[in-house]
């Protein structure tokens, strides 16, 4: 029976009440609405709006529900639309008309609204915890390789020598970033919305500073309408989740990348990569590219939400019923890649040889070597115009430029000494890097202790 049917004269049809329907989706929601109930419940009893023996018996109810709920020993009905009709509906079977008083002093669009941001708040602090956990992973790779030298890339073509180390160490940085975007919404997500009623408030003298102290909040909503119709944190919650799917997805990319025979500069364990059903010799990562591909879902729960938002008028409406599925699409897919992907990470076996070797060869110190003659009084860009004419010259006889006698390169300027095979060395150029923030060993080092 519906809780609303006093105004209407017609049952629903049952196709309504399945297209009508949220009780699939926000039934996850359990834990949060019995709070919420739970603490609205005490709130009545504290204001004298029920008693305290009423209050009692809700709340022993909601604890009953819940916990039956937990044990999966509930059978959520479709006719009861969603979580808080559900579970209404359920107190009432149990406490009779007692249980039909604990929806005085409010409405199912304040209820949802403190629901879901109850919710959001909860995944910041679980997305928080495997953020933590990934950047450990991190920092203990980048100690155990903060010497190990590789190429470092743009245009993905190899520019200049750096340590593995430091390479992690730029996504640790990305992750730090992460983090703090989570910690400002779950901020931002920490006022209360119970107690706004529907749109306008309530004529009851009810106590929102008592709930939002027994649900954890820091502060009440200023406005009941923007309290129900608001749903920028969701919002906010699925940029962080995108930003976050893409900082993996790019690191997901290089993995993919150095996997390759082509690069070979890790192998991935056997437990993150799978096999082909026709070639025997495969060695997939599939964790990494299914990874790289659910990004492209984040951001569409994202575009999703968006849209529904973008043209509705104050106050609830009831296309927000599909706030919830983004989310909960989005805290779920970030959650889980971010789990598996720490595992995977922390796994890798990493082939300093070949990383080496590749750092050798790609003339990837003929910056150091033009900076060598900016400090001999030449201008940079004449520097620059020497090393090109210098490198097409290496290139043309398959040499490096290390390669080349000392007699060679005074050809292209006079200015070149012995210590230019110092200065060009690979440990050198990297080494050689002074600015904070740089690949050297000893800034690397400063990077890891911040970390």
């Amino acid at each position: 029976m519906k809780l609303w049917k006093g105004r209407f004269t017609k049952q629903a049809s049952s196709s309504s009440d399945e297209f009508n329907a949220s009780i699939g989706f926000d039934q996850r929601l359990y834990e949060e609405d019995i709070a919420g109930s739970i603490a609205h419940a005490k709130m009545l009893a504290k204001q004298n709006i029920i008693t305290e023996e009423d209050a009692g018996k809700i709340v022993s109810a909601l604890l009953d529900i819940r916990e039956e709920i937990r044990n999966g020993g509930v059978a959520f009905s479709v006719e009861q639309e969603d979580i808080h009709m559900n579970i209404e509906s359920l107190l009432t079977e149990r406490i009779g008309d007692t249980g039909k008083k604990l929806h005085t002093a409010r409405s199912r669009n304040d209820q949802i609204a403190c629901d879901f941001k109850m919710y959001v708040k909860k995944s910041c602090s679980e997305i928080d915890l495997l953020l933590d956990e990934l950047q450990d992973t991190i920092k203990v790779l980048a100690e155990e390789h903060s010497e190990t030298v590789m190429p470092g890339y743009t245009h993905l073509q190899r520019a200049q020598p750096v340590t593995f180390g430091y390479h992690l160490l730029a996504y640790h940085q990305m992750f730090k970033r992460d983090r703090s975007r989570f910690f400002d919404c779950k901020k931002r997500t920490d006022s209360l919305p119970l107690g706004s009623g529907a749109l306008a408030g309530t004529s009851y003298d009810t106590d929102r500073d008592f709930l939002s102290g027994e649900l954890g909040f820091s502060s009440v909503t200023s406005n009941a309408m923007d309290s129900v119709s608001d749903r920028d944190f969701a919002l906010e919650f699925l940029n962080c989740c995108s930003l976050c799917m893409m900082h993996l997805s790019r690191f997901c990319e290089e993995i993919i990348i150095w996997n390759s025979k082509e690069f070979s500069f890790i192998e991935l364990d056997d437990a993150y990569a799978t096999g082909s059903s026709i070639m025997p010799q495969k060695k997939n990562p599939d964790m990494a590219e299914l990874i790289r591909g659910k990004t492209g879902r984040v951001y569409g729960d994202l575009v999703s939400l968006l849209t529904v938002m973008k043209g509705l008028p104050l106050a609830y409406n009831k296309d927000m019923q599909e706030d919830k599925e983004p989310v909960f699409d989005g805290s779920d897919t970030l959650k889980n890649s971010l789990s598996v992907f720490s595992a995977m990470l922390r796994t890798i076996t990493v082939k300093k040889e070949s990383m080496a070797s590749a750092a050798k060869h790609g003339y990837m110190n003929a910056t150091d070597a033009a900076d060598y003659l900016v400090s001999k009084g030449l201008p940079f860009r004449a520097c620059h115009e020497i090393i090109g004419r210098l490198v097409l010259h290496c290139i043309e006889k398959e040499c490096a430029i290390e390669d080349l006698s000392l007699s060679e390169l005074k050809k292209f300027s006079p200015l070149f000494e012995n210590d230019i095979y110092e200065k060009i060395s690979v440990e050198a150029c990297i080494n050689n890097k002074r600015s904070k923030g740089s690949t050297s060993f000893a800034e690397v080092k400063k990077q890891l202790e911040e970390a």
